[in-house]
């Protein structure tokens, strides 16, 4: 996986090191191969350094070779300056994760909540720590009509999130298991089941494809 890293202009030339090390621990993260992800550009007017994944999963589908279920993103966000909304920290981690769900889950009250849970448990099976975060889980249901009416109705769950990433004492913040917990989050919400113990998950590799 290939991560850029992306300066605001009129920042100057010298990237931060400990920015440049934090997207350097975003290369190490190990993904399932379900999960296609790669670069994408990253915002450049919320903060003076930021880096960006996007991502899509894939469950196979005979020798269509699979079907794209969810997608998302995870931007990484670094002010030297320090933000009040940041908890006073200096980077930022911001997700969106959209996922095909069953029908039936729209109307289920509790999804919201189950939703905002995949995404704090994912974060604390990876012992990626965070604090002040915030966000919000939206269903989205869609049916057909006139002549459309013979197709089938479909639903989505998307989610938003911002958290501020835990940096040790000398500012250094590992975002690799902030990256693992994100692609986590999105096999949850698509419903694909954990990989069993003892099975081995390779690196994700840009433009990579299927299993390894």
């Amino acid at each position: 996986m290939v991560v850029r890293e992306e300066a605001r202009p009129g920042t100057g030339s010298a990237v931060p090191e400990v920015f440049r090390a934090a997207v350097a621990s975003m290369h190490a993260a190990v993904l399932r191969p379900e999960i296609f992800c790669e670069e994408m550009p990253a915002p450049q007017r919320i903060a003076p350094y930021a880096s960006a994944l996007s991502a899509d999963v894939t469950v196979p589908d005979g020798a269509d070779g699979g079907d794209d279920v969810g997608t998302g993103r995870l931007i990484l966000l670094h002010d030297p300056e320090g933000n009040e909304a940041w908890a006073g920290g200096t980077f930022r981690c911001v997700l969106y994760v959209r996922a095909e769900v069953e029908v039936d889950l729209v109307s289920d009250p509790m999804l919201g909540a189950v939703g905002w849970s995949w995404l704090t448990d994912a974060l604390t099976s990876h012992e990626a720590g965070y604090q002040a975060a915030s966000g919000s889980v939206t269903r989205v249901a869609t049916e057909s009509f006139g002549g459309m009416a013979e197709e089938e109705g479909s639903a989505q769950v998307e989610i938003r999130a911002s958290w501020t990433p835990m940096a040790d004492e000398s500012g250094y913040v590992d975002v690799r298991p902030h990256v693992e917990a994100w692609a986590e989050l999105m096999c949850t919400a698509v419903g694909l089941p954990p990989v069993p113990e003892g099975v081995a998950v390779l690196p994700s590799r840009r433009g990579q494809r299927g299993t390894a």
